[in-house]
């Protein structure tokens, strides 16, 4: 095995659909049997981590919850879209110099809005993309209709979809990190989600009676392990490993890695054979609330934020947004960092440089959608 579970599972979280795989080396009937092994557990209460900026919930909804982060109350929305991944919400708002949410708002964003997806109680188990995308529309239309909308990894490629669908309320998009056409490039983790069967998804999924089971699968992936070296590079932090600071700052982030949600079982199996096995959103088969998605009619403003060390999402997957959309490319925009996955979100580096940037791209009310 080439990596210890643990200093993955910060990656694998984001990436859900190679959750099954533990090395390249193992057999699917091995595998199998690691998710055959665990017990599951009945729903238990647990304490969520709080991010670290005030909110208040604007609306609340089965799927999601919208948190306002805004400190006036006019002018174009921005509406943060999460990923529906394992971990909560507040990868966008972790620790002070660590928050997206922070990030945004001190660079200008003063009317901001997040998606925060809720864990899935067992009665939501056979929602799919659909209702994922309705309830979407919902908190777009309760912020007047129009947003401009960000969204980071798997909360990406449902962003760059809702935008397909409904071209008049999008203004402008940002991306960081999403995985749009997996064929054009190969990751570390995409490469074990396309070499999994899908039988065995469809197995954890019913381990989990319909639900991915969010601490079942953080037990075996030993999400407890992760190194502290791992940590500080996907937050960037200039504090030694043995200091103070930083090991208030692990605290945080291991109570963020520890705690997860539970994912419906059919949109779960929906994203993984729609994105992961059949690429359909890059091929133009991906049929979202009845209409073919297809990405050559988006013409609005796009920025993409990629990192150039992304073990999750290859910058071939992501980049290939540039010549799949219809937007001409004095409206596209792109930015390669250095750095890994996590660090596209929480890593202080790229909040305090390359973040303020995508604002002043966002507030430019230039009516040709240029940069200047």
């Amino acid at each position: 095995m080439d990596r210890r579970l643990g200093d993955q599972f910060a990656y694998a979280a984001f990436f859900w659909p190679a959750l099954a795989a533990v090395s390249a080396g193992e057999t699917a009937s091995s595998m199998a049997a690691h998710f055959l092994g665990l017990e599951l557990e009945g729903d238990r209460a647990a304490q969520e981590p709080e991010g670290v900026t005030p909110s208040r919930i604007a609306l609340e909804l089965q799927t999601v919850r919208l948190r306002d982060f805004s400190i006036v109350e006019s002018g174009v929305p921005s509406l943060l879209c999460t990923p529906l991944a394992l971990h909560g919400a507040t990868v966008a708002d972790l620790a002070a110099g660590h928050s997206l949410v922070a990030a945004l708002r001190g660079a200008g964003l003063d009317r901001l809005f997040m998606a925060d997806w809720r864990s899935a109680s067992a009665d939501m188990r056979f929602l799919g993309i659909d209702d994922y995308l309705a309830d979407l529309n919902v908190l777009v239309d309760d912020l007047g209709g129009t947003v401009d909308l960000v969204g980071l990894c798997q909360g990406g490629w449902l962003s760059l979809v809702y935008a397909a669908r409904f071209p008049g309320k999008v203004r402008k998009l940002v991306m960081a990190g999403p995985p749009i056409d997996v064929a054009a490039g190969q990751s570390e983790l995409s490469a074990i989600a396309a070499a999994t069967p899908l039988t065995l998804f469809r197995s954890l999924v019913d381990l989990g009676n319909g639900r991915v089971i969010g601490r079942n699968v953080a037990k075996f992936w030993g999400n407890d392990t992760v190194e502290v070296n791992a940590i500080r590079r996907s937050l960037q932090t200039p504090h030694p490993a043995d200091s103070q600071e930083f090991a208030a700052l692990e605290a945080v982030f291991r109570k963020w890695n520890s705690w997860t949600i539970d994912v419906p079982g059919t949109y779960y199996l929906e994203v993984i054979e729609k994105l992961y096995k059949r690429n359909e959103l890059a091929t133009g088969n991906f049929v979202a609330l009845g209409r073919t998605i297809d990405l050559s009619q988006v013409r609005l403003p796009i920025y993409l934020l990629v990192g150039s060390d992304d073990e999750v999402v290859a910058l071939e997957q992501a980049l290939a947004a540039e010549r799949l959309v219809g937007t001409p490319q004095d409206r596209m925009k792109h930015e390669v960092v250095s750095t890994d996955h996590l660090g596209l979100f929480m890593g202080r580096a790229t909040l305090e440089n390359d973040w303020p940037r995508i604002v002043r791209w966002m507030k430019d009310l230039a009516p040709d959608g240029g940069f200047g």
